[in-house]
């Protein structure tokens, strides 16, 4: 039997960056003890993620989206509620 595996094999992707920019991910890479190289993947691996699911698109029936609506328009309320609206302001002390 045959298995399919994803593509391991790292391709390469060339950037023109201005000197500036490359001295701060250089100095971001260090404190992370990262290479520039996986630095950068992994931010733009990151942003990629954020994109993608921010385009998420959820579909419900008129009944669910207005019950939805409902809950939202409701005043807040509960225990956990009450202790934080009695917790002490740290600006009032």
């Amino acid at each position: 039997m045959t298995k399919t595996t994803p593509e391991t094999h790292a391709k390469p992707v060339n950037l023109r960056i201005r000197e500036d920019v490359r001295v701060l991910i250089d100095r971001a890479a260090k404190i992370r003890g990262k290479t520039r190289s996986d630095f950068m993947i992994d931010a733009a691996y990151r942003a990629a993620e954020d994109t993608l699911l921010d385009q998420a698109l959820v579909k419900v029936d008129p009944e669910s989206y207005q019950h939805y609506l409902d809950i939202l328009d409701e005043p807040p309320s509960g225990e956990g509620f009450a202790r934080l609206m009695n917790a002490p302001k740290p600006w009032q002390g």
